[in-house]
């Protein structure tokens, strides 16, 4: 199932595959951390001659959601199973799963999470199938919030376009340009199938920096991804063939040849650490190149991502 498709209305909470808010057994009152900045590491330090600090960049935390004050209301019948649903949600893993919450009419945002804690109180109305002042606590690694869409754009290697064609085929010579089109149809000129520019364009619509994942596809040999922009440049110096896949994960710093081998260590001295190469918020400009001769036009790039917010 898709992240997030039980979230239709303002309040409504999505853990994994559990909807809490109107119209579930579990009502919330208070969400605290979402809306709020993680708390941030400074990199400034003090002047060591002068007033003030050498300003450094400041580095977000990890972001601690809770969603307080819940109460599970459920015909005492039912109530064994509303609580096993929440429990499984909320279970102790070692991986982070979707948290998407809807607030307001900006639509849902995406955070991934684990559950860090998890609190029950059981008292008298456990019995007539109320529970009151529960609370969950989560933590994402990723302090940052994303929009639900995954955004892809693609790129083959840049391509001549053919332009016009000046030989009629009569006897080899030069008749001129063939206005024609259809029989007897005066239908202007064709100038051939478009090139490609071996360029194309990403924009993220939030308010944090986006970490993009790149897949290069071959036939192509040292292919490169260039942010115009900004002249960050990821380049390995390998070979693909065809039906080679190179996934590159800048969020993980992983370069991994067809889901299996890892490729970072082909990585050129041009190529930045994957970690940087990041789309700030507005819109990139990037280039898809590949070593001198290899121009397959069956090579292409792909760029995915999510617009990222604080």
């Amino acid at each position: 199932m898709a992240i997030g498709d039980q979230v239709t209305a303002t309040g409504h909470v999505q853990l994994g595959e559990l909807l809490l808010g109107r119209g579930t057994p579990y009502r919330w009152r208070s969400l605290t951390g979402w809306e709020d900045l993680p708390a941030l590491d400074s990199g400034s330090t003090p002047r060591p001659a002068a007033h003030g600090d050498i300003l450094g960049r400041l580095l977000a935390q990890s972001r601690v959601v809770t969603l307080d004050d819940i109460v599970i209301r459920a015909r005492p019948a039912e109530l064994g199973a509303v609580m096993q649903q929440l429990g499984d949600a909320t279970a102790v893993r070692d991986h982070e799963i979707p948290l998407v919450v809807q607030l307001d009419d900006r639509g849902p945002l995406l955070a991934w999470v684990r559950v860090t804690a998890r609190s029950v109180p059981v008292g008298r109305g456990y019995t007539v199938g109320t529970i009151t002042g529960a609370a969950v606590q989560f933590t994402a690694s990723d302090p940052r919030r994303y929009e639900l869409l995954e955004h892809t754009a693609r790129a083959g290697l840049p391509a001549d376009e053919p332009g016009l064609d000046w030989n009629t085929g009569e006897d080899l010579l030069d008749a001129g340009l063939d206005w024609a089109t259809a029989a007897n149809v005066d239908g202007g000129l064709a100038f051939g199938v478009p090139g490609s520019t071996g360029t194309l364009t990403a924009r993220n619509a939030g308010n944090a920096p986006a970490h993009p994942i790149v897949e290069f596809r071959g036939p192509v040999s040292m292919p490169s991804l260039t942010n115009l922009g900004t002249g960050d440049t990821l380049e390995y110096d390998l070979d693909l063939a065809v039906g080679d896949v190179l996934v590159v994960d800048t969020g993980e710093g992983t370069a991994t040849l067809n889901s299996t081998a890892s490729r970072l260590y082909t990585a050129s001295v041009r190529s930045v650490p994957e970690t940087t190469f990041t789309l700030v918020p507005g819109t990139a400009d990037m280039a898809f190149r590949a070593a001198p001769g290899s121009s397959d036009p069956a090579a292409s790039v792909a760029v995915r991502w999510r617009s990222a917010y604080w």
